[in-house]
């Protein structure tokens, strides 16, 4: 296996904000373990981030009628990593969906057959990153303590339905997944 690659999932300031109604509630624990993991890789580390779409088709117009505050250009500010992770040079994967798996981020990887996946939210973003990498043939390892969801609760289901997936997805923490960088 070449090295792996360290996708950072969505730290994202609308995620970061009590005031948001996206906001979740172990993002700043979460923000320690990818602080953590980011020295260990260097430059093999993708960030992404979710934007609205222009107009919003199918099951999505239903969505953003939930969550109109959502409904804003790419470049708003609503939409930044949080500053601890922006401007880091490392390349940055913006998609309108939940997963971020698909062309872009592979082109990303340059190569990794192996990733390992922290960030927000656990039941959301990085459930629907994990299962197509891991279905596209990509070993996946889940930093569990760098990770939150909307309720702990969440969190664990969500850790829960990727461990299914073993050996394709592990969950490991930040600590493990740095000793075994070694």
């Amino acid at each position: 296996m070449s090295a792996p690659v360290l996708v950072v999932v969505d730290m994202q300031q609308v995620f970061g904000d009590p005031a948001s109604g996206w906001f979740t509630p172990g993002f700043a624990e979460a923000e320690t373990g990818v602080a953590r993991l980011l020295p260990a890789f260097g430059e093999r580390v993708v960030f992404t981030r979710f934007t609205a779409p222009r107009a919003p088709r199918g099951a999505w117009v239903r969505y953003y009628e939930e969550w109109p505050f959502a409904l804003v250009p790419p470049d708003d500010p609503l939409y930044d990593l949080v500053p601890a992770f922006r401007d880091t040079g490392h390349p940055v994967v913006t998609e309108t969906t939940f997963g971020k798996w698909g062309p872009s981020l592979r082109e990303a990887l340059r190569g990794a057959d192996e990733i390992v996946l922290a960030g927000v939210s656990t039941d959301c973003c990085v459930l629907s990153t994990a299962l197509p990498a891991s279905d596209a043939g990509v070993h996946v390892r889940v930093a569990a303590d760098a990770c939150a969801g909307l309720t702990e609760a969440d969190h664990r289901r969500a850790l829960d339905a990727m461990a299914l997936y073993a050996p394709l997805i592990e969950i490991e923490t930040t600590t493990a997944i740095l000793a075994g960088l070694r």
